[in-house]
């Protein structure tokens, strides 16, 4: 399997999650991907760095509501040593506003079912070690924590 391949079938839309395809569905999702992403300082640049990265694979989901993504996740299939080919969960937010309200369960829910649905026998993401809530949120749905990830900026 090629880890950068797309779904031959997206999944249909589902519990108002839905795939976010075109650019002005990015823009739609810039203010929800801002709280996770606060390094983004326009919809313009997360458009420019949704193109560049989809090239590679990644695709959005998000759970809409009223006209509005109340919950996202960007993914893509990869492929290591340590993993095989594997689904990768690159973003999850759920708006802080909404938290505790079953929007997270449902897109963890969903990106199972997508991982399931590409033949991945794993759905792997990082996390923060200060983001205590979401650890717990991830222990509840069913992840486990195995590893450590260590970097250094490079100038």
């Amino acid at each position: 399997m090629n880890a950068a391949a797309q779904p031959v079938r997206d999944l249909p839309e589902a519990d108002g999650i839905r795939y976010v395809d075109d650019e002005a569905g990015v823009r739609a999702c810039f203010a929800l991907m801002q709280q996770l992403r606060p390094h983004l300082e326009s919809a313009d640049e997360l458009v420019s760095r949704w193109q560049r990265q989809r090239a590679a694979g990644y695709r959005l989901l998000a759970l809409w509501q009223d006209g509005r993504p109340v919950a996202l996740a960007g993914f893509r299939l990869q492929d290591n040593l340590v993993h095989g080919v594997h689904f990768y969960v690159d973003d999850l937010v759920t708006d802080g506003a909404l938290r505790s309200g079953g929007y997270g369960e449902r897109m963890m829910a969903r990106l199972k079912q997508e991982a399931a649905a590409l033949g991945c026998a794993k759905l792997v993401l990082d996390t923060p070690l200060t983001n205590v809530l979401g650890h717990r949120f991830y222990y509840r749905n069913g992840l486990l924590a195995s590893a450590l990830r260590f970097y250094t900026a490079l100038a």
